[in-house]
């Protein structure tokens, strides 16, 4: 698969045929190697590898990380897809990942995503959302969270997200500022 990606954008469709192959393995080289394409023509079938329930939480993770990396406008849909899956790993994924997606639809999936019976996945979905908003919210502790509180902290997020979703503009990315000499 490697050699196909000279071919850069053409080599697309011969690419995503191999995401239907047996063997996980196959699947996941595929995926990489489109990534190295850096080809936006792959993320349709990408996504599709993505949302799809039957496929392995690896394969399926790492389809929605390329997918992001090369088209995040398209994504939407798949986050949507996973942060309903009942496997907590994939919906991690998908409230992590969104913090790439600069798009309105991934911010009400987001704060559905706080109330979460896994822990983990509640707060990689507040942290996409401080990510992404910036929206300053009381303190709340995290870490020792329940269910209950989560619950009580997303209707938070949803009176703000109804306040703000029809004027909201993202925020410009923070930039990593470069290490100054010592």
């Amino acid at each position: 698969m490697g050699d196909l990606v000279h071919l850069g954008e053409p080599g697309v469709p011969l690419l995503v045929k191999p995401l239907t192959m047996p063997g996980p393995r196959i699947r996941y080289n595929a995926i990489e190697t489109l990534s190295m394409l850096k080809a936006p023509a792959a993320v349709p079938a990408l996504i599709t590898t993505a949302k799809d329930p039957n496929e392995i939480p690896r394969v399926r993770e790492h389809a929605l990380r390329v997918s992001i990396r090369l088209d995040p406008s398209k994504t939407p849909e798949a986050i949507q897809a996973m942060s309903k899956d009942p496997n907590s790993s994939i919906r991690k994924t998908a409230a992590f990942e969104s913090r790439y997606v600069r798009d309105k639809a991934v911010i009400p999936v987001l704060i559905d995503m706080i109330a979460d019976d896994e822990r983990f996945v509640a707060l990689s979905a507040v942290q996409s959302l401080w990510i992404l908003t910036r929206h300053e919210t009381e303190f709340h502790d995290w870490d020792t969270s329940t269910k209950q509180d989560r619950v009580q902290w997303t209707g938070e997020w949803i009176d703000w997200w109804n306040i703000e979703k029809d004027t909201f503009q993202f925020p410009e990315p923070r930039r990593r500022s470069a290490p100054q000499p010592g």
